[in-house]
């Protein structure tokens, strides 16, 4: 019987054998996107959407991506350490994938990306005021990662270092590490063309060679450089070196999946043949494929004079001067730097080659004899020298003016049809977020490898075969599968891993049960820009203290960081929910008595603390601030004011300061028997009143209360605050009182007809006195208002 559990235990070795190789074998993917294009020296037009795209099509692929734009140089430092720390927690099965996209520079060998916050006026300035990529790229390769991948899009003609010994154009030919490859978007030594459209042709043909199902790391290069050959006429050639042995792939490719219009083994049969067998476009192409100086140089020799033979002469000797270079700097000995300068003494890299002897004490000329470095490229013909005097060499020089053939199908299908031109992005929200592309599904044969760690919140992850769209504005996200149903979801909806498309809805439904989720939607919901590329933790911090200090509304862009900022919307203006008020040209002073949640009067309709409503017919007041010198009651002279109904507490005038507690109202006239009372005393007179009206007294004109006011008996009584009032019991007011204008009508009065020649007794419509002119006073005689 003991024999029995051994046995078991025997057979059951290999399966935990087999499941600890499959755990083992588990594959983590990081990613680092970085976009600058807001530098305070000459804003760009497409890092930050190229960022963003990169970052998306990598989210794609299974990688757990952080990703930031428009940094400065603190947060670009502080950016990279996090994100060793990151790949240090994630273990030696992890695939490291860095871009960064904006400006790049090169000086004595090293190469530099630029903070949106450089100034850079000469030579000197490059190594304090930029990145030395150098010293992220080697830690991160001592990592001993599975792989790892640093991408430079930053090859552009820079408007830095003008003045001093200058620069060389481009980035520096760089020798990877052991398991790292290294791209540029530009041939070492030359610059790329800015790009026209919302993305750049580099960042535009990475992704598509990515999103290639069962493509090799190398090969989605080659294809890349390939593509944007194409796409550039020439102008653009990128470059890659690679020191990566482990096989990587971004997708991968189902069995089942329709096959390629040329097989791997025709391509294979066609890169073996000599170049001098091969037609003209498959020869160019073929060239650039290998972009190596063997395979340039074999072109050359099958096809010396064909009108193409000028430009790869172009690429040759720019490749030819880069390889030089390095192999001197590596070297960096005075004797190196006078063998370079005796090929190239006006080359990109003279003023490097004569700042390290100055750093070596050694003179720029060389002795009459010297040991001359041994290099291992054979030095340039003459034809190149016109090529290498360039201060910057740019591919689509009008020099040159020719195009390359498009490449051959062979090396290259056309792109898919959804990527021909994509859609610009939406303008990010949030501060240093990457902009959230529409994302384009990859085909339903093509998945990332099952063996990769799933990243976390990743919607694009979980709908690598559904159209993506994530609105920033109504917060929601719309997700559309293969078959054309579409739902729109909430952000929290679309992280979930099952988030498919049940069918056409016009409102969020769960992805998992089909129901609708208005009704367990959280109180707070995840805005749609947590779907983007999360911040780097230094980075988020940042953003968190920037946003303390400077709220913003949900979705509203924001501007890069040095770029003046606009009041946010949503935002409240001064003088609203106790805001502070402006202050007032020509020195005026607000009054004190304004009180912002003064009660509102009965019968008003007005709610506690809102503003007072606008009185019909009623001018704006000339400033908003209320001047002091206005008294509750008074008006400017010529203004009529509305009438108030009987046994009702007068509203507070527009503009005027309410009457603080205690303040006692002037007295107002008892009406004879019958009659409406008067709604208001007579004001005081002009003389008294200090305020200045913007319009001419002539210009105001009574307007007939509304009809509604005619009701007076349905309002209810006065509260309390009618006990303040002191009506006096005298009829006609203080001789001595002129008031700018006369009390208001009653409310009874629907209409102004004019007044009858005798009337016995007051009428409950009464004519309203349009004013006395100056130096007359308002009295009641037999209850009809007179001048006197």
């Amino acid at each position: 019987m003991p024999c029995i559990p051994k046995l078991v235990l025997f057979a059951l070795i290999p399966l935990v054998l087999a499941f600890a190789s499959g755990v083992a074998r588990a594959e983590k993917r990081v990613a680092l996107v970085i976009g600058n294009a807001g530098y305070q020296a000459g804003a760009l037009t497409t890092p930050a959407n190229d960022a963003g795209l990169i970052a998306q099509t990598l989210q794609a692929a299974g990688f757990d991506v952080a990703g930031a734009r428009d940094l400065d140089q603190d947060s670009l430092r502080r950016a990279f350490r996090d994100f060793l720390e990151k790949a240090t927690a994630a273990g030696p099965d992890t695939v490291a994938f860095v871009y960064m996209s904006g400006y790049g520079l090169q000086l004595e060998g090293e190469n530099y990306f630029v903070p949106i916050d450089a100034k850079i006026a000469r030579d000197s300035d490059v190594a304090a005021e930029a990145l030395r990529m150098s010293d992220y790229i080697r830690p991160l390769a001592a990592l001993k990662l599975k792989a790892n991948v640093v991408v430079l899009d930053a090859a552009r003609a820079n408007p830095f270092a003008k003045s001093g010994s200058p620069l060389a154009g481009g980035l520096a030919l760089v020798e990877p590490e052991p398991g790292l490859l290294i791209a540029f978007n530009a041939a070492p030594g030359t610059v790329a063309p800015e790009g026209q459209g919302p993305y750049g042709p580099y960042a535009q043909a990475l992704a598509e060679m990515m999103r290639e199902g069962g493509l090799p790391l190398a090969g989605v290069f080659d294809r890349a450089r390939l593509r944007v050959n194409e796409v550039t006429k020439g102008a653009e050639v990128p470059w890659h070196a690679s020191k990566v042995e482990t096989a990587l792939v971004f997708f991968e490719r189902a069995a089942d999946a329709p096959p390629p219009a040329v097989s791997s083994e025709q391509i294979a049969a066609i890169r073996a043949r000599p170049m001098r067998e091969l037609a003209l476009q498959e020869a160019y192409s073929a060239a650039l494929e290998r972009d190596t100086l063997d395979g340039y140089s074999d072109f050359l020799a099958a096809y010396p004079d064909d009108p193409m033979a000028a430009r790869v002469r172009a690429i040759m000797a720019a490749r030819r001067e880069a390889l030089t270079w390095r192999r001197t700097r590596l070297v960096d000995t005075p004797a190196a730097y006078w063998s370079y300068l005796r090929r190239y003494a006006q080359g990109p890299h003279a003023a490097d080659a004569h700042r390290r002897l100055a750093f070596l004490a050694a003179a720029f000329d060389p002795p009459p004899e010297f040991s001359a470095l041994a290099y291992d490229v054979p030095p340039p013909p003459p034809e190149e020298i016109v090529y290498i005097r360039r201060p910057i060499l740019i591919f689509d020089d009008p020099v040159f003016a020719f195009a390359p053939p498009p490449p051959a199908v062979i090396f290259l299908a056309p792109p898919p049809p959804e990527f021909v031109v994509l859609a610009p992005p939406p303008p990010p929200v949030g501060l240093f977020v990457l902009p959230i592309p529409i994302y384009r599904p990859v085909p339903i044969w093509v998945s990332p490898p099952a063996y990769v760690v799933s990243p976390p919140n990743n919607v694009i992850y979980n709908n690598i075969h559904n159209t993506v769209v994530v609105n920033n504005v109504t917060n929601t996200v719309t997700i559309t599968n293969p078959s054309g149903q579409t739902q729109t979801v909430t952000p929290a909806a679309a992280i979930a891993p099952t988030a498919q498309p049940a069918a056409a809805s016009p409102q969020a439904v769960s992805p998992r049960t089909g129901t609708p989720q208005a009704a367990s939607a959280p109180a707070a919901p995840a805005p749609a820009v947590s779907l983007a590329p999360a911040l780097p933790p230094s980075v988020a911090q940042k953003a968190a203290t920037l946003q303390n200090q400077h709220p913003l509304s949900p979705g509203t862009p924001t501007s890069p960081p040095g770029q003046a900022a606009t009041r946010p919307l949503g935002q409240p203006l001064p003088g609203m929910r106790q805001q502070p008020l402006p202050a007032v040209p020509g020195g005026a002073v607000p009054s004190a008595g304004v009180t912002p949640t003064a009660p509102p009067v009965p019968g008003s309709g007005a709610q506690p603390g809102a503003a007072p409503a606008r009185v019909p017919g009623a001018k704006p007041p000339a400033s908003p601030t209320p001047s002091a010198a206005v008294t509750p009651g008074t008006a400017p002279a010529g203004r009529a004011k509305r009438a108030t109904p009987p046994s009702q507490v007068p509203a507070p005038k527009l503009g005027a300061s309410p009457s603080p507690p205690g303040t006692t109202l002037p007295s107002r006239p008892a009406a004879p028997a019958g009659a409406p009372k008067p709604a208001r005393a007579p004001s005081p007179p002009p003389a008294a009143t200090h305020v200045t009206s913007p319009h001419p007294p002539a210009a105001a004109k009574p307007i007939a209360p509304p009809p509604a006011a005619a009701k007076p008996t349905s309002l209810p009584p006065p509260p309390a605050p009618a006990a303040r009032l002191a009506p006096s019991p005298a009829p006609p007011p203080p001789p001595s009182a002129k008031p700018a204008m006369p009390p208001p009508a009653p409310a009874a009065a629907a209409a102004r007809p004019a007044p009858p020649p005798a009337a016995p007794a007051p009428k409950v419509t009464q004519p309203e006195p349009k004013g006395c002119p100056p130096g007359k006073a308002m009295a009641v005689v037999n209850g009809q208002p007179t001048c006197k």
